[in-house]
């Protein structure tokens, strides 16, 4: 099931060179449009015309949308650090992540629900620390209120995740919502799965007031809990993730083998299998794991075995500088030692034609 690439991956890296001032092209772009969203957002492709609205209107959730990027994405290369597929990004292609998108596999639900968790992550925390001008702190998190431990009032600044979520809905799902077909179904279901794994973490902090650290009185606030509990919650939902096909009446899914259940709102789904990203293939978006580092003892997904998909692999002995012998000094330093280490690494064999295959 190919598919034209739409939704956050195609438009995001565009919007990201736009939007950050670090970048300096982006800086150039900026001042030579005399900064304004308008001739930005018009001139950013692929968006549909709710997106240019809410870009003309909110620049500032824009930019935090855009610093975002670069955290999520470094989560979903942690998650898969140890597979084939690494979550790589291509410097060169539009898409970030490339042709990898095009199939409807699993790892394209797992990319469009932590993106979409990161658009919520991202204009979640800038609502709290007062840096957009349609949102702060969550206006529902006032007065008294009571909980295992007692009574309480709410104080501090509450993480406005309704807000965050409202946005990242209407702003993601909105070059979705245009499309009828399967993919964009499956693209809403796993957005969906993304913005709701968020408001999963929040927490409740609390600060104790009284004598002597009574505790008397309780002032509390809800903040969301760091995104790597987001991402390690998505990672066992890629795992877990749900084969479906669309039902006869083509609005919504049903699973693919009756033996397994049907997806819930958490769930992801997806429709292909995923390539084995053994070998460079252009068309699947593979970038293949010649020369990725493998494990030698390990029996996982990072095997040597596994890793190089049986092409055997390549051992190079290396030294590196590591510091050792770490003592406490009081008070209150800890000196170490430089130490040289000599290890083994272990890389994967490259096939016999390391060219990108073209299928016939």
């Amino acid at each position: 099931m190919n598919v034209p690439l739409g939704g956050i991956w195609l438009w995001l890296p565009l919007l990201l060179t736009w939007l950050t001032p670090e970048v300096s092209s982006s800086w150039w772009y900026m001042r030579a449009t005399g900064g304004s969203s308008r001739v930005m957002c018009d001139n950013v492709p692929g968006l549909v015309s709710r997106q240019r609205q809410l870009c003309h209107r909110h620049p500032d959730v824009m930019r935090a949308i855009g610093l975002g990027v670069a955290e999520w994405t470094a989560e979903c290369q942690h998650q898969f650090r140890q597979h084939r597929w690494n979550c790589n990004t291509l410097d060169r292609d539009h898409s970030l992540f490339g042709r990898v998108l095009l199939r409807s596999s699993r790892e394209s639900a797992f990319v469009y629900a932590i993106s979409s968790a990161g658009v919520v992550f991202a204009i979640t925390r800038a609502c709290s620390q007062g840096e957009l001008k349609s949102c702060s702190c969550d206006p529902k998190k006032k007065g008294s209120a009571k909980d295992s431990k007692g009574t309480f009032d709410w104080g501090g600044c509450s993480d406005n995740i309704d807000y965050g979520i409202k946005f990242a809905r209407a702003f993601v799902d909105a070059k979705e919502r245009k499309g009828k077909d399967a993919r964009a179904l499956m693209n809403l279901h796993n957005n969906r799965a993304g913005r709701k794994a968020v408001k999963r973490f929040l927490k409740q902090e609390c600060k104790c007031h009284g004598v002597s650290g009574s505790c008397t009185l309780r002032t509390c606030w809800l903040a969301m809990a760091d995104f790597r509990k987001t991402g390690d919650y998505l990672w066992r939902k890629y795992n877990g993730a749900i084969q479906v096909v669309m039902n006869q009446d083509g609005t919504g899914f049903t699973v693919a083998n009756k033996r397994f259940k049907k997806p819930t709102k958490n769930d992801l789904v997806y429709f292909e299998n995923s390539p084995d990203y053994c070998i460079r293939d252009r068309e699947a978006g593979s970038l293949g794991t010649a020369g990725r580092v493998c494990n030698l003892t390990s029996r996982g997904m990072d095997s040597c075995e596994v890793m190089c998909c049986g092409r055997g692999y390549d051992t190079s002995h290396v030294t590196r500088m590591t510091k050792c012998e770490c003592k406490f000094h009081w008070c209150c330093a800890v000196r170490c030692q430089d130490c040289v280490e000599a290890l083994d690494v272990h890389t994967c064999k490259a096939p016999k034609n390391a060219d990108w295959t073209t299928p016939t």
